[in-house]
């Protein structure tokens, strides 16, 4: 307890739901209950799982439902995806403006050698005939 009261949140940090005395200690008992029921079908499902994957007569593959779930939708991204502002500004920055910034360096560079070889002061840096 000594640790938790000496505890001070960092400005850019909220206090972590663990070290809040409001928020770890006045629980109510069906909310304890209900986290106890979750903690043991967790504990009972890893158990579970630990048993199949050493079991040393085990012939066929362990099928986890949930980890087939997100795999699934980790590679099948499209009927999951939601446009967001983030994500259409990421789509900006990394698909769009790349090639327009391109486009003005190289314009540019372009436009300078034109007006230099208008002028002719333009030196060539590669000379195919001497």
């Amino acid at each position: 307890m000594s640790r938790l009261r000496e505890y001070k949140p960092s400005p850019l940090a909220t206090l972590p739901k663990t070290l809040d005395p409001n928020e770890y200690y006045n629980l109510s008992p069906e909310y304890r209950r209900a986290e106890e029921e979750r903690t043991a079908l967790r504990s009972q499902m890893k158990r579970q799982y630990q048993m199949q994957l050493n079991n040393p007569y085990r012939k066929e593959l362990i099928e986890d439902p949930a980890l087939t779930r997100w795999l699934h939708a980790r590679n099948i991204v499209y009927p999951h995806f939601r446009p967001s502002t983030k994500s259409s500004l990421m789509g900006v920055a990394f698909g769009v403006l790349p090639l327009v910034v391109l486009y003005f360096v190289l314009k540019t560079d372009r436009d300078k050698r034109d007006s230099k070889i208008d002028a002719g002061t333009y030196k060539r840096p590669f000379k195919l005939s001497s």
